[in-house]
């Protein structure tokens, strides 16, 4: 009879922990907008649950299609986002292609579906449960449980990471759609600002800082620099880099000729690059590595059908730029081309108006050297020219001393 009662106990007691388990998640799917928290209060849910010595969640990538590690019970800062399996690949993407759990009670790691990491000592751990995450019939991640001696998972324990699973996926997906619509909002103000910033009155160099800080902060880049053609279309030079590193600003300038930013200027169109350090015609690998820089975009400044420029943007981490981001990235290039083509029509416009004001001088200038000193229009420029030679003093300011003295000695005449 006794033992009877303490088994009726001891099923009261984990009814009543799993009733307060999947509470918590109904509190989850209700509340929570926020990924990272969505992810770490799962976490905390499935250990409370399992006492697991390891929990792991892997995420399915919409654009790569593979799995990608999100979030962990043991701090993995470095390795967050980093650890990547493809569909079917490991345990993890068995578990996905599958489309159901796997329960390994002892030496794990010589299954013949397991994949080790390294950098990951939970891989030597005895017992593995691996449960899919699934929304509307599809795997859209997986969470691992690990003990480091040989554990059994009962049907009640499988069955209760599943159901946990189920319930979360749906608040997975939320989270993510409202990380997508802040994405977009945060771009939609930026572009707005890059806007203003091309109509202001400011000058070139402070509109093309606005604009790569505003698009790093866009597209959560780590460098995002502006390239600029010489006149000759020889070179790329970096113009604007919200880069704090010295040796990022002092980079040499491009041949285009001879490199992937060159590329994109004679194709104009974008070029995506994977890893940086690892493409043998990126020209500042070593660079890369020391300012830990992996994937890269690049597109062209167009303007008038030419090519003036790039904008380039580095990850930290391996990603995979969808075609949205390099939408988005292309207005920004072509509006800062518009940015710098504006300021160089000001510049012509400007120097054509000084060189008016210039002539007007030098012919005032003349037609008194010619008058006072009984010369020639020809050796009234030349006298002009040679004082502007001695002097290192423009033309201009030697007309203006000529008239100027011209007016004085008129003036002295008069109160005589």
């Amino acid at each position: 009879m006794n033992s009877v009662n303490s088994t009726r106990k001891k099923i009261n007691i984990s009814q009543a922990r799993e009733i307060k388990i999947l509470r918590k998640i109904v509190e989850i799917t209700n509340s929570e907008l926020d990924l990272k928290l969505v992810l770490k209060e799962v976490v905390d849910i499935v250990n409370e649950g399992t006492k697991a010595d390891s929990v792991f969640i892997y995420l399915l990538d919409g654009k790569s299609r593979n799995f990608i590690l999100m979030a962990s019970k043991i701090p993995h800062k470095k390795e967050l986002e980093k650890i990547i399996l493809k569909t079917g690949e490991g345990i993890t993407g068995w578990v996905a292609m599958e489309n159901k759990p796997v329960a390994i009670k002892k030496d794990a790691c010589n299954d013949s579906r397991f994949k080790s990491f390294d950098v990951l000592p939970e891989d030597k751990y005895e017992a593995f449960l691996s449960v899919p995450i699934v929304y509307k019939k599809k795997a859209i991640g997986v969470i691992n449980i690990q003990h480091k001696k040989e554990h059994e998972y009962t049907a009640s324990t499988v069955n209760l990471i599943s159901i946990i699973a189920k319930q979360v996926s749906g608040a997975i997906v939320n989270a993510r759609l409202y990380k997508e619509a802040r994405k977009k909002a945060l771009q939609f103000d930026s572009l707005i600002k890059v806007s203003r910033s091309i109509t202001s009155v400011s000058y070139l160099d402070e509109i093309l800082n606005l604009i790569v800080v505003v698009t790093a902060k866009m597209l959560n880049s780590k460098i995002c620099s502006i390239m600029l053609l010489d006149k000759k279309g020889n070179e790329l030079a970096i113009k604007a880099t919200q880069s704090l590193s010295e040796d990022y600003k002092r980079k040499p300038n491009l041949r285009v000729e001879a490199s992937i930013s060159g590329d994109v200027i004679k194709n104009r169109k974008p070029i995506l690059v994977y890893d940086v350090r690892k493409e043998k015609k990126y020209s500042f690998r070593e660079l890369a590595v020391k300012e830990d820089l992996t994937s890269m975009l690049s597109v062209p400044m167009i303007v008038k059908n030419r090519a003036i420029g790039i904008i380039n943007v580095y990850t930290k981490t391996p990603h995979l730029f969808a075609q949205e981001e390099i939408d988005v990235l292309q207005m920004v290039a072509n509006q800062a081309a518009v940015a710098v083509e504006n300021t160089k029509l000001m510049d012509e416009a400007l120097r054509a108006q000084e060189a008016l004001e210039t002539r007007k001088f030098i012919e005032r200038a003349k037609g008194i050297l010619m008058l006072l000193s009984d010369l020639s229009e020809e050796a009234a420029y030349r006298l002009i020219h040679k004082k502007s030679m001695d002097s290192c003093r423009s033309m201009k300011e030697i007309s203006e001393s000529i008239i100027l003295m011209n007016e004085i000695q008129g003036d002295r005449l008069s109160l005589k």
